[in-house]
């Protein structure tokens, strides 16, 4: 059942970021018929959501297609991620296989909704994930483990516990979406040392930049962060 709620509505500020006008049309539709009055922007890009994003980060909740043209896979979805981690974030895809759905939720995803979801449907997933709830179709079922993966989950595990405790906090923050000054600050040291600290993560993790760096890292379940953290005795 939609309710539709008028209660400080205005308050609720959505961006959504897809390059399908039809699509955006739909969602905007399904945002109005729960919250009369809540502000929506419309980015095509990636490019052009992180500006929006960057001039002002007051927004409710974020709802982003995967296909986007300026980003691949999980990338763009990251990038915002680590820029700004206190956004929801929801991911919309003409995908509905359950492997990715699981990987968004592994990455901290507020929800996921298929394309394929009709309009009712689409204002109830927006209202639940308003409402602090993580939003998946009602007939999704989590994958089993596969061999393959849980290798790579060891590999990257081994990996990581070849840094230093102060390039895990570096790359901790660096997932939190810290700047180099915020991560300065905060382990009191000089930001010519966090750029050394990062440049020797990149080059341990085989990755090309911080995003891909804060990914591997987000890969990890709870358990894991928090046998490195004991590992590394960093707290959080």
């Amino acid at each position: 059942m939609i309710t539709v709620k008028t209660t400080d509505a205005d308050r609720y500020r959505f961006l959504i970021i897809d390059d399908h006008p039809l699509f955006r049309d739909a969602l905007i539709s399904a945002i109005s018929a729960a919250y009369p009055g809540a502000e929506t922007r419309e980015s095509e890009s990636l490019a052009s959501a992180v500006r929006a994003l960057d001039a002002d980060d007051s927004y409710d909740l974020a709802l982003l297609d995967l296909k986007i043209p300026d980003t691949v896979g999980f990338e763009g979805f990251l990038d915002i991620r680590t820029r700004h981690p206190r956004l929801p974030i929801v991911v919309v895809s003409g995908h509905e296989d359950p492997r990715i759905i699981k990987t968004a939720l592994s990455y901290g995803a507020a929800g996921f909704i298929p394309k394929s979801t009709n309009k009712r449907e689409l204002t109830e997933a927006i209202q639940s994930v308003i409402d602090g709830a993580v939003y998946v179709p009602a007939d999704y079922q989590e994958p089993a483990g596969d061999a393959a993966a849980d290798e790579a989950r060891k590999s990257m595990l081994a990996t990581l516990s070849t840094l230093t405790p102060q390039q895990f906090r570096v790359i901790k923050m660096l997932r939190d979406g810290l700047l180099n000054k915020q991560i300065a600050y905060e382990l009191n040291v000089g930001e010519t040392t966090v750029k050394a600290h990062v440049s020797e993560i990149l080059r341990k993790l085989n990755v090309n930049n911080r995003t891909q760096a804060a990914m591997e890292l987000s890969r990890l379940g709870g358990s894991d962060i928090e046998a490195l953290n004991a590992r590394f005795d960093v707290s959080g």
